[in-house]
């Protein structure tokens, strides 16, 4: 993101990235063979399991918990990250947008077959997944609408220039 991409590129950038982790066949076969099991709450609560622990290096404490799916049941098909130490660094709500949140459910969703809601708390950095749960249009999601946090240093910068004038939402978003 520093280096003049767009935002687009960015997520295309970070599922590329996402995609390259596994051997190409994997992928497929797990949308193909895994993910219509139970209506997809196996698929869904086994990458819970796996984000959980395979992820706290980048993101910090993660527990599996229960969710509330569309079809009105529940499942532990949830992964909550206590504080998320890669939004903590980043001190940006933009940076947690494109090259976490939206390429991680784009990813889930198209190359695993899994949907995915991320709902990042950019107040306590906290962060909660829900697999099994379709991320709603871009229009539709609130995420996208956050403001600069404080502590952004980009944001810092844009109020010297705008004499503190607050600021909508992150121009990063």
């Amino acid at each position: 993101m520093i280096k003049g991409r767009t935002n687009s590129d960015t997520r295309e950038a970070t599922v590329r990235i996402l995609i390259s982790l596994f051997p190409p066949f994997l992928l497929e076969l797990y949308r193909m063979l895994i993910s219509p099991i139970g209506g997809g709450k196996v698929a869904a609560m086994m990458v819970a399991r796996v984000t959980a622990l395979t992820c706290q290096w980048l993101m910090g404490t993660c527990t599996v918990n229960s969710v509330d799916l569309p079809d009105g049941t529940s499942c532990r098909s949830g992964v909550f990250v206590e504080r998320c130490k890669y939004l903590e660094e980043s001190k940006c709500v933009g940076i947690c947008i494109n090259t976490c949140k939206l390429p991680t459910q784009t990813f889930f969703k198209d190359y695993m077959g899994v949907p995915l809601l991320m709902e990042p708390n950019f107040s306590d950095y906290s962060c909660q997944f829900k697999f099994g749960v379709l991320a709603p249009l871009p229009e539709d999601d609130i995420s996208l609408e956050k403001p600069c946090l404080e502590i952004c240093p980009n944001a810092t910068r844009r109020r010297e220039i705008t004499r503190d004038m607050a600021l909508p939402q992150c121009p990063k978003a």
